[in-house]
C-alpha cells in the first residue's frame, strides 16, 4: 500500500484524470441503468463532486495527499482550456443558419436567467455584487457561474452555490422537456435553435431533447454551446457592471 501511495503521489495529475474517468463512468451507468436518462450523467457526476468536496478542508478532497491532483486537474487552467475546446467546436456559419430568432434566443435567454438568478440571491441575503453576479451567472450553467466567480474575486461558497443552480436547472430542463414539448410546440429543428439559445444549459437540453426527439439534438446542442460561451463574456463584465449601477445609484 505504501508503493501504490508513493506512485500515485507522484503521479498525481494521471490520477486525477483517472479518478474523474471512474465517476463520470459511474454516474452515465446510473442515469441509464437506474434512472432511464431522467436526470442527465453530467449532473450525477456533479452531485458527486460536490459531495466529495466536503471531506477534505479549504481545497476539498484534494486536501488528501493522494488526491492532490485534482487541485490541478480543477484549476482555472484546464477549466478555461475545456471551455475554448467546446467554443472551437461549434461553426459560426451553422449559427447562422438559424437566422436572427436564433442569435436573439441567445441574449433573451441568458438575460433573463441572469437577472432572475441575480434577484433570487438578493433575496437570499445577498447584498454584495460580486456574490450576486456570481449566483446570477450560475443560474445561467454550472460552467458560466464559477468563470464568472474566479474572474471576480468571489468566494468558494459563493461558487459552489452557482455551481449548485446551474446543476438544478440542469435536472428541472431534462425532466421538464418532454413533458411540455408539444405544448410549447418543440417540433422542429428550428424549434430547437431557438430552444437551445434560451435555455443554454448543454446537458440538460441534450438530454431533455434526446428523450423528446433525437433527432432535435444537434440543433438544441448547437446554440446552447454558444450560449455558454456568451454568457462567459457578458457576466463578469456587462452584467457585473449594470449590477454595480444598480447598486451605486438606485438602492
Amino acid at each position: 500500500m505504501e508503493i501504490l501511495e508513493k506512485i500515485i503521489e507522484m503521479n498525481g495529475l494521471i490520477f486525477a484524470f483517472l479518478f474523474v474517468g471512474l465517476i463520470m463512468l459511474l454516474s452515465f451507468w446510473i442515469s441509464k441503468n437506474l434512472l432511464r436518462g431522467k436526470i442527465p450523467g453530467a449532473a450525477i457526476a456533479i452531485l458527486i463532486g460536490l459531495g466529495l468536496a466536503f471531506l477534505g478542508d479549504k481545497k476539498g478532497i484534494s486536501d488528501i495527499p493522494i488526491f492532490a491532483g485534482i487541485a490541478v486537474l480543477g484549476g482555472s487552467m484546464f477549466r478555461d482550456f475545456t471551455i475554448v475546446a467546446t467554443a472551437m467546436s461549434a461553426d459560426i456559419s451553422k449559427i447562422k443558419q438559424a437566422g436572427i430568432a436564433g442569435i436573439i434566443s441567445l441574449f433573451v435567454g441568458i438575460t433573463i436567467t441572469f437577472f432572475t438568478g441575480a434577484l433570487i440571491a438578493f433575496l437570499m441575503g445577498y447584498s454584495d455584487v460580486v456574490s450576486i453576479t456570481t449566483i446570477g451567472a450560475g443560474a445561467c450553467t454550472y460552467i458560466v457561474g464559477p468563470v464568472t466567480g474566479t474572474a471576480l474575486g468571489a468566494s468558494s461558497e459563493v461558487i459552489a452555490i452557482s455551481v449548485a443552480t446551474g446543476v438544478v436547472k440542469t435536472i428541472f430542463t431534462t425532466i421538464i422537456t418532454p413533458i411540455i414539448a408539444k405544448k410549447i410546440k418543440l417540433i422542429t429543428p428550428h424549434d430547437a435553435v431557438v430552444f437551445g439559445g434560451l435555455i443554454g444549459t448543454t446537458s440538460g437540453v441534450v438530454a431533455g431533447l434526446a428523450a423528446t426527439n433525437e433527432k432535435l439534438v444537434p440543433y438544441g446542442a448547437l446554440t446552447a454551446t454558444f450560449y455558454t460561451g456568451l454568457g462567459c463574456l457578458l457576466c463578469p463584465s456587462i452584467f457585473y457592471l449594470i449590477l454595480t449601477f444598480i447598486n451605486n445609484y438606485v438602492f
